[in-house]
């Protein structure tokens, strides 16, 4: 994100963290290094070129780092940077309005019931 101008700071935030999958991925991420493989498993029906798109994009915004491991089987190992772990709080708050406002059966917490007239 070195040498862009954005309009207002939020801006800043969505070129960072936007599109379908990238929040995703660093969820899993923050939870712990993921080869490339455990990515692809847990994110069905992520395809293997937009996982690399968005692993890219998410290393040129310093959020995210690759270590590779050379031998038989190279093995990779893609992790959250200090600078991504800034973005912690913004995700789990963006987890945590999902839970309330999504209707899905993974929610963690109820919605207040509606104020009665």
């Amino acid at each position: 994100m070195v040498n862009r101008v954005f309009n207002f700071p939020i801006d800043a935030t969505i070129e960072a963290i936007g599109g379908r999958w990238k929040c995703s991925i660093l969820c899993h991420l923050m939870e712990g290094p993921k080869r490339t493989g455990e990515l692809l498993r847990l994110m069905r029906p992520l395809s293997s070129k937009v996982l690399t798109e968005q692993l890219k994009e998410l290393q040129g915004d310093l959020l995210v780092e690759r270590e590779a491991f050379p031998g038989k089987v190279p093995k990779v190992l893609y992790r959250v940077t200090e600078h991504g772990r800034t973005l912690q709080p913004i995700i789990d708050a963006m987890c945590q309005w999902g839970a309330l406002h999504s209707g899905n059966a993974l929610a963690t917490e109820t919605p207040p019931a509606p104020a009665e007239g």
